[in-house]
Formats: structure tokens, C-alpha cells, sequence
């Protein structure tokens, strides 16, 4: 292997998902056949001597705690960006700039306007060769990949209804301390923004449709909580804590979104539904390695949901990994991200989803937003090629 089949990865950030991508890029070369082959080569934090224990234990072979001297490295080629969405336009768009391919966190940023100048930016450093993806990684799930797979050959027929839900019960205890996720100056919405903006891209990626227009709202249930400082001091929660609308797609259907971090008993139900005039498609996360398909040609007598466990070979991803029946991980869904980017840069295509879809999703989240703080009032979604 020469060094043009080396890919100098360097990342910013370290936390949970600066772990998660770690743990995909050590493992996507093993695993896949890729025709680039990733190199940790620097990870960047604030503080030296957390990001050196950090580098030590997640694999990165040097550390820097200046993000513009981590873009300057001539052994990095691709900057992996893991921190919180108000530092994603300038991290981007230099590292872009710079000629560094970049794969940015989702969602791509905290505003319509940041996400268009990062969108912008992303098309003139792909006319120079250099390429850029968010990383909404649910489209990795084999289950999902699949289930798109099937709206497109038109086993479901013209769709009718999408439900979505994401829902978590983390801050339900409102003495949980505040954290960078409750401010929107860092992280420009809540649960809305954060686990919202999934199952925003997953409707597009299933569907193959676009949003039109929403009408939502969304609340806050606690609106103070103990800053994390022992000082017995209070916070102001700045961003909501649950989301919900309703929502047309460009194909006709009609679809409902919830998002909430304040639904008791749920941990990470992230869920899907959809029906068409030939049948329905359903999945929940936390069975992940399973697709419920209804085919409403079958016979009355004899139809209804079935289990499809999406393990096959012919599954997507599934067969770089294990025996059919063997189920994968969350971890997985980031391997099979860093799989696509790399196959993406080594045969000069356009790796998905672009940051054109991440601003579409970031339009669609203002529109929500608008709505809510206006009486629901019903809001288009501006058309991608508009924006």
C-alpha cells in the first residue's frame, strides 16, 4: 500500500461522539475493503493533557489543541469534525478551504444561514476534488438501508403516512446539571435539533422526498436547571426539551414527527413508520437488526406484518460482518459511515448525505421553529435548489 492509499484522518473532539468515531475509524479498514485506508493521525482538544489520554485510549497517533494547526497538518487529509454545532461553520469551511475533506457532525450547523455558507463552501471545494458529508449515521443501520431500498423498487407503493418518533428520558430528573446541549448559543436547539434533525434525514432518506411544510411545537419543561459548578447556581434552559409537527412531503403523503428527551421509560426509541398503498414498513431502533414489512397484495386472509431480520449477505453492510441471525450494534452504524465516505473519496464521487442535505434538514428545523413560536402557524419549507 503507498501513501496514496493512506488517508490522514485528523478529528476535533473526544467525547461520546468522538469515541464512536474512533472506535469506526479503527475498525473500517479491518473490516471493509476499502480503497482508501484511514490513518488516526491527530486529535484535537482544548486540554493537552485530556486529549492525550483521550488520543491514548481511543488510538490517535499525535494531538493537537489548536484546530487551525490541526487543518495545517500535511499528514491529515480529512478533518472529522465531533464538537458541539456552534463550532462547525468555522471548523468547516477552513478546513475546506485548506483543501481538508471534511465530515461534520450532524446537524451541519445552528442556523439556516451557517448551514448555507458551510453548504456553499462544500461546492466550491468539490470542484477542487475535495469532498464533505454529515454525519446523520442512522442511514448506516442495515434495516433502514434496507427499508429504502424496498420504497424504491416499489414494494410499498406511493406512500400515504410517515410517522417518526424520537424519543429518550435522559433530563427527565430536573435536577440533571446543565450541559452544553440546553444552550442554544452552542448547541441552537434541543431535542428538536439534536434528535429531531434524525429522523428528519431518515424521512428524506426512505422516502426519497422532500418536506414542503410544517406546522409544529414545541416546549420546555424545565426551564432552570443546577449549573455543574457546585455552586448551588441555576441555569437558564435556553432550547426546548420535546418537539412535535406535522408535516407534507413533495410526493403527496402526509407525515408526524415527535422528538422529545422527556418520555419516561424510552432510552433510544428511534422510530419509523410508513405506509403506502401497497403496503407498510415499520422499524424501532432498539430492535435494530429488524424490519416489519405488511405487503398489502397478499391475500386478506393470510396478510400482516412480518419480521424480516436484516442479517443476509444481501442486507446492506451485512456482508463484510458476521453469520446470518448475528445481530450488529450502534457502533456498527458509524463503521458503515466511514465505509461510504471512503469509498466516496477514493473514487472521486459525492458522498451521502452532502451538506446540501444537511441544510435541507437545518430548513426544515427553522420552519418547525417558526411554527412554534407563531401559533402553529402552518410554514414552507423552501425548496432545496431555492436556497
Amino acid at each position: 500500500m503507498t501513501e496514496n492509499d493512506r488517508l490522514g484522518v485528523g478529528m476535533v473532539g473526544y467525547s461520546f461522539m468522538g469515541a464512536a468515531h474512533s472506535q469506526a475509524w479503527r475498525t473500517v479498514g479491518r473490516v471493509f475493503d476499502t480503497r482508501v485506508q484511514p490513518v488516526m493521525a491527530a486529535l484535537c482538544g482544548r486540554r493537552s493533557d485530556n486529549t492525550a489520554a483521550a488520543a491514548e485510549r481511543l488510538g490517535w497517533a499525535a494531538v493537537e489543541t489548536d484546530w487551525e494547526k490541526l487543518i495545517e497538518r500535511r499528514d491529515v487529509a480529512l478533518v472529522d469534525i465531533c464538537t458541539p454545532g456552534d463550532t462547525h461553520p468555522e471548523i468547516a469551511i477552513a478546513a475546506l478551504e485548506a483543501g481538508k475533506h471534511v465530515l461534520c457532525e450532524k446537524p451541519l450547523a445552528n442556523s439556516v444561514a451557517e448551514a448555507s455558507a458551510m453548504t456553499d463552501a462544500a461546492r466550491r471545494a468539490r470542484e477542487r476534488g475535495v469532498r464533505s458529508m454529515v454525519g446523520f449515521n442512522y442511514r448506516r443501520v442495515p434495516a433502514l438501508a434496507l427499508a429504502r431500498r424496498m420504497v424504491a423498487d416499489g414494494r410499498i407503493g406511493t406512500i400515504r403516512h410517515v410517522r417518526a418518533q424520537y424519543l429518550q428520558d435522559f433530563i427527565v430528573d430536573p435536577e440533571s446539571p446543565m450541559m452544553w446541549r440546553l444552550d442554544r448559543e452552542r448547541a441552537g436547539s434541543g431535542a428538536l435539533g439534536d434528535i429531531g434533525a434524525h429522523i428528519v434525514d431518515l424521512t428524506r432518506f426512505v422516502t426519497g422526498q422532500n418536506i414542503t411544510g410544517v406546522s409544529g411545537i414545541t416546549q420546555t419543561f424545565v426551564p432552570e436547571r443546577p449549573l455543574d459548578d457546585g455552586s448551588g447556581s441555576y441555569g437558564e434552559v435556553t432550547v426546548d426539551d420535546a418537539a412535535a409537527f406535522l408535516a407534507r412531503l413533495d410526493g403527496g403523503g402526509m407525515a408526524t414527527f415527535e422528538a422529545t428527551r422527556f418520555a419516561t421509560g424510552r432510552k433510544n426509541a428511534m422510530r419509523l413508520e410508513l405506509n403506502g398503498s401497497a403496503g407498510s414498513l415499520a422499524f424501532d431502533f432498539e430492535s435494530m437488526n429488524e424490519l416489519l414489512f405488511h405487503d398489502h397484495t397478499e391475500d386478506e386472509s393470510t396478510a400482516g406484518f412480518r419480521r424480516i431480520l436484516a442479517t443476509e449477505p444481501d442486507h446492506p453492510y451485512m456482508h463484510a460482518w458476521w453469520p446470518p441471525g448475528h445481530g450488529l450494534g450502534y457502533e456498527h452504524t458509524f463503521t458503515h459511515q466511514m465505509r461510504d465516505l471512503l469509498e466516496a473519496v477514493g473514487t472521486d464521487g459525492d458522498p451521502e448525505p452532502s451538506f446540501a442535505d444537511g441544510l435541507a434538514v437545518q430548513h426544515v428545523l427553522a420552519a418547525v421553529e417558526h411554527s412554534s413560536s407563531n401559533q402553529s402557524v402552518w410554514t414552507e419549507v423552501p425548496r432545496q435548489n431555492e436556497s
